[in-house]
């Protein structure tokens, strides 16, 4: 039998396993707040359930609509719920403290989108089979899974860089009624809605918008299509968001 090593082992964790731990801790901490569990899950449960019977009267089916909900559940928690939890981590000095730990500012961030990217992957598991319940049969095919996938990680990192511009440059209370107001434009600006049932003045508008591009990535998908404009015009607005932020973003009020 070995003997029992008391001796000391002053030495830091890994950045890995900084990161890892870190981004744990701040999906436990997101997913015990009652009114993130609403925006994250509930409301977009309700939505499913409610246009199962009642979509295909507003032009939302469920086969259009289960996509739909995916796109608004990742809007929601990527750029609605970071900017707001961002926002007041930093008026108290949360974000300022931890960016002083081994963490570090680099660390702090990358344990952010590991969190929220986990919610996220949750969120559409659990809203997945709630839809698969309710009849909704996705028909992807293999090739339509692939600018899927990419549409979605691309979409994560563009709405958490618009969160993290909005959520460190502005007081936290702006940035709580700001968040809401874009969160609920977003929905109106291509999350629920395919491009085409817009008036044709719009379309080109709209189009831009990077929730339109992965709500309308999804919907492709769900459909069994294949699209890849909405991955290009991701690919934009994650390297200008990626920019803005990194010219705004301030760790203290």
């Amino acid at each position: 039998m070995s003997a029992l090593d008391l001796h000391p082992a002053p030495h830091a964790a890994t950045p890995a396993a900084r990161i890892r731990n870190h981004g744990l801790t701040e999906a436990r901490l997101v997913m015990r707040n009652g009114e993130q569990l609403v925006l994250a899950l509930v409301v977009p449960v309700a939505i499913l359930f409610a246009g199962r019977y009642v979509g295909d009267r507003v032009g939302l089916p469920l086969s259009m609509l289960a996509p739909s909900v995916l796109a608004l559940a990742i809007w929601s928690t990527c750029f609605t719920s970071q900017a707001i939890q961002t926002g007041f981590e930093r008026r108290y000095g949360v974000l300022e403290r931890l960016a002083a730990t081994p963490l570090g500012r680099g660390g702090l961030l990358a344990g952010k989108a590991l969190a929220y990217s986990l919610i996220s992957a949750l969120q559409v598991v659990i809203l997945v089979v709630v839809a698969v319940v309710l009849g909704w049969s996705p028909v992807g095919s293999a090739l339509a899974w692939l600018p899927m996938l990419v549409s979605v990680l691309l979409g994560m990192s563009a709405f958490s860089l618009l969160a993290l511009s909005l959520a460190g440059s502005l007081r936290a209370e702006a940035t709580l009624a700001l968040a809401n107001l874009i969160y609920l434009l977003g929905v109106a600006g291509g999350v629920m809605w395919p491009l085409r049932d817009y008036p044709s003045a719009l379309r080109p508008v709209v189009a831009l918008l990077p929730t339109t591009a992965l709500g309308e990535s999804l919907r492709a998908w769900g459909e069994g299509v294949t699209q890849w404009w909405p991955l290009l015009s991701l690919a934009v607005w994650t390297a200008v968001l990626g920019f803005v932020a990194h010219k705004v973003f301030r760790w203290v009020s």
